[in-house]
């Protein structure tokens, strides 16, 4: 099913999305169903078997050059020349005044050749302007590069099927990358991380091979029941997990420290974007980003003000039903800092429901599984 409107633009899998898929919601501009089953069946095969999702829609910008590196680390919070081989980083990209732009994956693939994923634009205006008169070409890929993202418990199992590449956990670490691999026989990219907390690979191939990847994909996996998965199921997964999205967990008025992501600032660093805003920030935390259990429906709950001894204290950023709680509805918040204890009890503003903050996340709180 080719999805395009006047608005939104068709990604490089929507030929094979079936016409019962749900409706429709812009991301980034692509036009990506809620569904393509049901979200019940496209979570439980995220959590126990293998499921595909489509990540084409993320900003990918490749930076190539003598001074790629030297551009990626003067606006990426992590220090770059730090990482062991194939290593991937994930850190934050942040304002001059040290408030979050966007959250990130960087990968040094050589010394000219940096590729760098996000959610915001902004992203690659800050890499353009510290480009500026140094010898490095910053792109972003999106229209030639597909992503298929590949989680779940089986889902070494199945990619083995499809390349010589030896994909044990010994080989092919978390959060690890091979730039040169093929997947069915195509080149291929492959990142080994994911958005669902699950054990799990990013597929990048060109564009024009997207469906053939699909297909092989989806053929070497029948017995192992794999299931294509939307958008509806990935953010039931990634509410468990607790991992923050822009525009929902923080904003340009947060800072990294406020939405779970201090630990990816590296002060030590001579220089980045943002370095000396920060370095006065770090110790001024007002709101933290929290996980709630709420007894109400998700969709009372979504945008709802949380009160505390009738003071506004935050609000809910998004909520779901949590297959892990038994079905019980589970949030990420916002909330002032001396709010965001453990146990704490708040009211949810109009809808007069009880809110309880829980430690986050409530999925594999240990990362056991994805580092599996």
């Amino acid at each position: 099913m080719t999805i395009q409107t006047d608005e939104l633009r068709s990604t490089p899998f929507s030929p094979r999305f079936p016409e019962s898929a749900g409706e429709v919601i812009d991301v980034y501009g692509f036009a990506v169903p809620l569904w393509y089953a049901d979200p019940e069946t496209e979570y439980d095969a995220i959590r126990n078997r293998v499921a595909v999702l489509e990540f084409s829609m993320l900003y990918k910008w490749d930076l190539t050059g003598a001074d790629a590196l030297a551009v990626a680390d003067a606006v990426f919070s992590r220090n770059l020349r730090d990482l062991g081989p194939r290593r991937i980083a994930y850190g934050v990209v942040v304002s001059p005044d040290g408030h979050m732009l966007d959250d990130v994956t960087a990968a040094v693939i050589d010394d000219g050749h940096v590729r760098i994923i996000g959610g915001n634009p902004a992203t690659g205006e800050a890499l353009e302007s510290a480009g500026t008169g140094r010898d490095v070409q910053v792109d972003e890929i999106r229209d030639t590069l597909a992503v298929l993202s590949v989680q779940g418990p089986r889902s070494r199992t199945l990619l083995q099927r499809l390349t010589d590449r030896d994909m044990s956990k010994e080989a092919f670490p978390y959060y690890t990358f091979d730039p040169a691999m093929e997947v069915a026989g195509i080149p291929a990219h492959v990142n080994r991380m994911g958005f669902t907390a699950e054990l799990g690979y990013e597929v990048m191939v060109p564009v024009e091979r997207a469906l053939e990847l699909w297909d092989a994909v989806l053929a070497a996996g029948q017995d192992l029941e794999v299931q294509p998965a939307a958008a509806a199921a990935l953010m039931q997964v990634r509410v468990e997990a607790g991992m923050i999205m822009g525009e929902l967990e923080y904003d340009e008025t947060s800072t990294p420290f406020e939405c779970r992501m201090g630990w990816a600032v590296d002060l030590d660093k001579p220089d980045f974007q943002g370095r000396g805003a920060l370095l006065a920030l770090k110790d001024d935390v007002r709101t933290r980003v929290v996980s709630v259990t709420l007894d109400c429906e998700p969709d009372a709950a979504d945008g709802a003000r949380l009160l505390q001894d009738g003071a506004d204290v935050g609000f809910v950023t998004m909520a779901v039903p949590s297959p892990a709680l038994g079905g019980a509805t589970l949030a990420l918040a916002r909330v002032a800092a001396p709010a965001a204890r453990i146990g704490t009890e708040l009211r949810l503003g109009d809808e007069g429901g009880t809110a309880v903050v829980v430690r986050t996340p409530i999925h594999d709180p240990e990362r056991v599984r994805v580092r599996g």
